[in-house]
């Protein structure tokens, strides 16, 4: 017979040798993939065009007599009939080099936040026992031979959708606020660029993420576990207010907890205070150096929740798509930041304020289609009703001191007056309550439209000196704009003559004019709590919504 072969990866097995009993079954699996010598002479009738073909209740039978592999019968389904149900990882009755391979990424799960234990590697090494035990028997061995090659096609499958789409699905889960446009593949062409029987652009046969920014994360994780491994970091005591070279019994810790050398003393050195800055510049704080109650918190926050943090986000990093949109613009909102990209490049960014965690911010994306300058603020019902309606009742003048006023919707004005405010409902509300273009409009000088069912856009506000503040979480859910003039300016740069002269002459004239942008732009709304820098610096935000606690459930789960 031909020889069932597979090359040893001596240096593989060296990196696995200090790991536990999940390794010692991978490499248990790869000694099976290699004993070419022991079949050489074997009896067992095959020749080298012998190719096994499967039955199609074959492999769905055995799809759904497992509980793990059950959710991946479409793609087994459809990767086996392109093939015409011949097998995939057996090419002349050789195993394929793949099979080591995947047996190896998969070993090393725990590097992508996942677990080994959750890819059948059990399983696999009990069928390479038995194919290796039957080599001498014909009947025997093509039995194995077809149920090894459904089993590793559907583990990668399995493995794939976790790696490639993610652990949790959102889409699946109403408790996961995320309606991004989401990560789809076809995880059965995926498959087929693995085995060397399609081109793809995209790193699937390498087993490879498809985005930078996960692979610094994992890059991080790696580091952070590494720490968590030495014993993690120290707790640094509670302490007065603290600023450069003023004395403290605290100041031996935050060396430690920072990566500075052991000094003799406790003064707050200039190395200190500016470890310090830079340690609060990475975690979203103020960096002036002041070693004050936030900052110990954040310090304190134990490595084991960092990596937790990491994983998560590393997790919603395989929910977006394959590939951006050349141009595109992006709001994290834990970060309080807003980035436009032009030709995958970071062309512009500023600070954005959010909504409160009572009025949070959707997560979601959509298109960019207008630019509104001088634009009317229109009320939400539960503004009027909750907030505003009790005082037009107390003062029926109130909203003339609001620059407000009630229309209809072709923009007829009516008298506060003669509405009973106090039966007001959202089913008999057939008015708008606006506020008019102006220097009290809650809205700035320009509203940036992307329509959606959130009703949210992007906005100026008259509000300038909440963005210096760290937390800017202020928003009934909208998101403000630190710099709408200079964002609208880029915006319209292709639609007509709308230099910054020309929008700041429009804006004085306090009559709203609505500009179409030449092409929509994607627009996400995003969420993530940890990422990782071009120069590997570690950023991490504070969980606001509380939505890295709720994927945590799921996900650990």
């Amino acid at each position: 017979m031909n020889n069932i072969t597979i090359t040893k990866n001596k240096s593989l097995i060296n990196a696995f040798k200090k790991c536990s009993g999940k390794i010692f079954i991978f490499l248990t699996v790869l000694s099976m993939l290699s004993f070419v010598t022991s079949c050489k002479n074997s009896s067992t009738r095959f020749s080298d065009e012998d190719q096994q073909v499967l039955d199609s209740t074959y492999y769905i039978e055995y799809i759904k007599s497992d509980p793990k592999l059950a959710d991946q019968l479409h793609w087994v389904k459809s990767f086996y009939r392109v093939r015409k149900f011949e097998l995939a990882w057996f090419k002349k009755n050789t195993i394929v080099p793949q099979a080591e391979k995947m047996l190896e990424v998969i070993t090393k799960a725990a590097d992508e936040g996942l677990d080994p234990a959750d890819y059948r590697l059990a399983d696999l090494d009990k069928l390479f026992k038995e194919l290796k035990a039957s080599k001498r028997d014909f009947d025997k061995f093509t039995e194995i031979q077809k149920e090894l090659d459904v089993a590793l096609t559907g583990t990668y499958f399995l493995w794939a959708s976790d790696y490639y789409r993610g652990l949790v699905v959102p889409n699946e889960n109403k408790e996961i606020e995320w309606d991004v446009k989401q990560n789809k593949i076809r995880l059965d062409g995926a498959l087929m660029t693995v085995l060397g029987e399609r081109e793809s652009q995209y790193p699937y046969e390498s087993f490879s993420p498809l985005h930078d920014e996960y692979s610094r994360l994992k890059t991080s994780l790696a580091e952070y576990r590494k720490i968590q491994a030495s014993g993690g970091w120290p707790t640094v005591a509670a302490s007065p207010k603290l600023k450069r070279l003023q004395s403290s019994n605290v100041i031996p810790a935050i060396r430690k907890r920072l990566g500075l050398p052991e000094v003799e003393g406790s003064v707050y050195t200039d190395d200190v205070f500016e470890a310090v800055k830079q340690f609060q510049a990475v975690q979203g704080l103020k960096p002036d150096g002041v070693l004050g109650a936030e900052t110990v918190r954040i310090m304190n926050i134990p490595v084991n929740e960092r990596i937790r943090q990491i994983i998560l986000n590393m997790e919603r990093w395989r929910w977006i798509p394959r590939s951006f949109e050349p141009d595109y613009l992006l709001v994290n909102i834990p970060e309080y930041k807003l980035y436009v990209y032009e030709e995958g490049k970071e062309k512009l960014s500023m600070n954005v304020i959010v909504g409160k965690a009572i009025n949070s911010t959707p997560v979601f994306s959509d298109r960019m289609e207008n630019v509104v300058l001088s634009p009317y603020w229109n009320v939400p019902f539960s503004i009027i009703k909750e907030e505003l309606a009790p005082k037009i009742i107390s003062n029926p003048s109130y909203l003339d001191r609001l620059d407000m006023e009630v229309v209809t919707a072709s923009g007829e004005q009516i008298n506060p007056g003669s509405i009973n405010w106090n039966e007001i409902t959202e089913d008999n509300w057939k008015y708008n309550l606006r506020r008019r273009p102006g220097p009290k409009n809650d809205l700035g000088d320009v509203k940036f439209i992307f329509p959606n069912s959130n009703n949210i856009y992007l906005h100026d506000t008259p509000h300038d000196e909440l963005f210096s503040q760290a937390e800017r979480g202020f928003s009934h859910g909208c998101v403000r704009v630190e710099k709408p003039i200079e964002l609208a300016e880029y915006l319209l740069r292709n639609s007509g003559n709308w230099s910054k002269s020309q929008i700041l002459e429009t804006i004085s004239k306090r009559e709203e004019k609505q500009v179409q942008l030449k092409k929509s732009l994607p627009v996400y709304l995003v969420y993530f709590t940890a990422w990782t820098d071009e120069n590997g610096k570690v950023h991490f935000r504070d969980d606001i919504y509380g939505h890295d606690k709720t994927l945590a459930e799921h996900y650990f789960n």
